[in-house]
């Protein structure tokens, strides 16, 4: 099991407030979703403690998707000191994340 986090409208805030983090935004119909699930959770064994790598359900927390605007899915959003500093949408190389994480780290 990765060790990526399971974000709910409780904790999102709080989780992503310090430091860099990664939010994938899913849902488990979607066949690109499923797709970079493997690379998330590499990802969040790569970074383990030192970026968060986290995942939000689209289909559970409708709320986070609408304040976000998520349109289609995966979107990949990541945040510094709680900010999003960036966005990819659709399913991109485990390289792709993993440089743009490196760049906000550095």
């Amino acid at each position: 099991m990765g060790k990526y986090i399971e974000l709910t409208g409780a904790d999102f805030e709080a989780t992503l407030s310090e430091g860099v983090s990664l939010v994938d935004f899913w849902a488990p119909w979607c066949g690109p979703c499923r797709m970079i699930a493997p690379v998330i959770e590499e990802l969040a064994e790569d970074f383990d403690g030192k970026a968060k790598i986290c995942k939000v359900n689209t289909d559970e927390e409708q709320d986070i998707a609408v304040k976000f605007g998520i349109r289609s899915i995966p979107t990949i959003m990541f945040f510094k000191d709680g900010e999003m500093v960036d966005q990819v949408v659709g399913a991109q190389s485990k390289q792709a994340l993993a440089e743009k994480i490196d760049a906000l780290l550095a």
